[in-house]
């Protein structure tokens, strides 16, 4: 059977919004606390991967990863949950990246159902300050799900949850670990960002500025004819 476009699952950092910058931030305040030095380029290797793993390859980088006890990895990674929550209390739905109202609008329009996969803890919270739960049909995150990306576990749970084959989907990503859970789902992938980085994405966009709903579903066919 020849797919059919039922589906587009979002994921949210650097899709729906542009939280990078407060995940560096806590980060950071973190990494200082614990002398190990953090950077912007550095931060960049953590999109898309747990919280948990990320405090893993911080602690890997200050040659700390044997300073602490699995309990004590949960309370730094609680402290720097405890920095992000602080600084998103700012967000609004000016914070809604450029092209995705109207893309979710055409997707509406289409009568294509949304999905969000994230692996943010904190992704119901950022999503009712941005006004857009009314918006997705299922939201996953990671209390939801046992394995994060690259793992396509979140990815296959969305499509679950909107009773829509992996086939019939296309998923959107900004990170190389969340482009590689779109495929090894079963999917169609989006990439927004970096086209180095996002080698495996069926299609790529600068920006989410660029998207353009037609080109989308266009190309989604193409690639399964």
């Amino acid at each position: 059977m020849v797919p059919q476009l039922k589906a587009v699952i979002f994921d949210l950092d650097g899709v729906i919004t542009d939280t990078a910058e407060y995940h560096y931030r806590a980060w950071e305040a973190l990494s200082k606390e614990l002398g190990i030095p953090f950077t912007k380029g550095f931060n960049e290797e953590l999109k898309g991967i747990s919280r948990m793993e990320s405090l893993e390859k911080i602690l890997v980088l200050g040659g700390k990863q044997n300073d602490f006890t699995t309990d004590e990895k949960t309370l730094l990674a609680d402290r720097k949950n405890d920095y992000y929550r602080r600084l998103i209390e700012t967000i609004t739905p000016q914070d809604i990246l450029p092209g995705i109202k109207e893309f979710i609008f055409d997707l509406k329009q289409n009568g294509i159902k949304m999905g969000l996969a994230s692996v943010s803890k904190n992704a119901f919270t950022v999503i009712s300050r941005l006004e857009l739960a009314g918006e997705f049909d299922v939201i996953v995150d990671a209390a939801l799900i046992q394995k994060g990306k690259p793992d396509p576990e979140i990815f296959l749970r969305a499509a679950e949850q909107l009773s829509v084959v992996p086939a019939d989907c296309i998923g959107i990503e900004d990170a190389e670990a969340g482009i590689t859970a779109i495929k090894a789902a079963g999917m169609f992938a989006v990439g927004i960002g970096n086209v180095e980085r996002l080698v495996q994405a069926d299609l790529i966009y600068h920006s989410t500025e660029e998207i353009q709903f037609d080109e989308i579903r266009a190309a989604f066919y193409s690639a399964k004819s």
